[in-house]
């Protein structure tokens, strides 16, 4: 029981958030730990290695082919040589399947070379009003090289190489063109991202070549095998009781659930931002102080949890393959990126043990046997066993919680229809009360008129007869 009282929160180190090359960019897990940079680095480097092992295997087997043929059929092959054509050089019949092999791997390398010219083609320049409105029309410098036809014998890495090539070629010849001003030529690699993305999404987001979409059904499930989990068992700093807090949680999964509706990688990291942001302003008004990394990573768990964002895996997939990778290394962008992929991984290898419960547990709540209910006044997870709490269908608690909210709705509403009863008695009492008011007060103090009486204007006046001439009062007959 000691052991089951003693919560341990989710904590990631921020060195492991970083590039495993120590390059101090933010790694991803799609990369193996390394950022985009390094990652390249590193599949060029074992994608070189491929070609020369391919080309020593090739070697070997046109030797060993050779020696064969030579062994086998060389006096016949001789003999008839001579009697029918001039003499030909030793191992020229097979060198055909070699030289096809160079000219395939001759043709792989200047691949690239022409990469954009592969990638876009005349034929799609015109794209449909929708597409047009969302990807503005560019300069005609870069039309002539983005129109796009997908080159379908790539596969989704030579895709994403293809493309993050391209961006590495306009941000060079950008940064000399600007000067190295880095906030222009930002804005015109938002623009180019924009635009060609807003054109590829149907070919590149989950193409067939991949399992992307048998990953996204794999995530599905488990996270709804997951629905049991509650925000006191990730140890998750927020209480949803407060409305700002449930508020912000709302919000949370509105934006992550929002993020497979748009097309360009920059838009998806801005939900993935706008959501993470959420998070912080509920732990922060739930706590009254910062939030910290430890408490963003478990309530980004929990959110992931509630909202089951659709096509998570091709969502994140898609933004590593094909995002700038600068918003991927640094930045809040690369930052809240990196934790939602980390959310993931966490969430595909969850167990017991990350719960902090017994594998009997565990067990028992996947198969939905049981479901925790947590005792806000012990403070503990109750015990195994067949009583009623331990065997709560989760159908019911949420009924009976939707119950007790609408009983106190009803009560809140008896209360309201009694204030506005008292109300409306009131005001049709109040005129009665207004008169006789009035009439208590024409009683207290009744209203008694007296009689005019009429006098001369200078009959008071007793000194009229030492005034002056032009002053006396003149009597005039009427």
């Amino acid at each position: 029981m000691s052991q089951r009282t003693e919560r341990r929160g989710i904590h990631v180190d921020q060195s492991d958030l970083l590039c495993k090359k120590g390059c101090g960019y933010y790694g991803n897990a799609a990369w193996q730990g390394l950022c985009s940079k390094c990652w390249r680095e590193e599949y060029q480097r074992v994608r070189q290695k491929q070609i020369q092992d391919d080309w020593a295997l090739a070697e070997k087997l046109q030797r060993e082919e050779e020696a064969a043929y030579a062994s086998t059929h060389g006096q016949q092959t001789q003999s008839h040589s001579q009697a029918s054509t001039p003499p030909q050089q030793p191992g020229h019949t097979s060198l055909g399947p070699f030289s096809k092999f160079e000219e395939k791997k001759t043709n792989e390398k200047t691949r690239k070379v022409t990469t954009v010219k592969k990638f876009f083609s005349p034929s799609s320049r015109t794209a449909s009003k929708k597409e047009t409105q969302e990807g503005k029309t560019p300069s005609p410098s870069i039309s002539r090289h983005a129109s796009f036809e997908t080159d379908q014998d790539l596969s989704a890495d030579e895709l994403s190489e293809c493309v993050q090539d391209f961006y590495q070629g306009m941000a060079d010849r950008l940064m000399s063109h600007f000067k190295g001003s880095s906030e222009s030529v930002e804005q015109v690699m938002d623009q180019v991202e924009k635009y060609i993305m807003t054109r590829l999404y149907k070919s590149v987001f989950c193409p067939e070549t991949t399992d992307d979409e048998k990953k996204d059904l794999a995530t599905q499930n488990r996270i709804r095998a997951l629905h049991w989990v509650t925000i006191q068992m990730l140890c998750v700093s927020m209480d949803e009781e407060i409305p700002e807090v449930s508020e912000n949680v709302v919000k949370a999964i509105t934006d992550v659930i929002e993020m497979d509706s748009k097309r360009v990688p920059r838009d998806k990291l801005a939900c993935i931002t706008r959501c993470s942001k959420h998070i912080f302003s509920a732990i922060r008004i739930t706590k009254n102080e910062p939030a910290s990394a430890d408490d963003f990573l478990p309530a980004l768990i929990y959110i992931v949890l509630k909202a089951n964002p659709p096509r998570i895996q091709s969502n994140i997939q898609y933004i590593t393959r094909f995002c700038n990778p600068s918003r991927l290394m640094t930045g809040e962008d690369g930052y809240y990126f990196t934790n939602l992929c980390c959310a993931v991984t966490f969430i595909e290898k969850l167990d017991a043990q990350s719960l902090n419960l017994s594998p009997e547990e565990f067990e028992r709540y996947m198969s939905g046997q049981a479901s925790p209910r947590y005792s806000s006044s012990e403070g503990d997870w109750p015990s195994s066993g067949s009583g009623p709490a331990a065997a709560t269908n989760p159908v019911l608690v949420q009924l009976n919680h939707n119950l007790e909210l609408l009983s106190d709705l009803s009560g809140r509403q008896e209360t309201l229809m009694e204030a506005a009863q008292s109300l409306q008695a009131d005001l049709l009492s109040w005129p009665e009360t207004v008169q006789r008011e009035i009439h208590d007060i024409l009683d207290k103090y009744p209203l008694e008129i007296l009689p005019c009486t009429v006098s001369a204007i200078d009959a008071n006046n007793m000194d009229n007869e030492n005034l002056p001439p032009p002053l006396t009062p003149q009597v005039f007959a009427g």
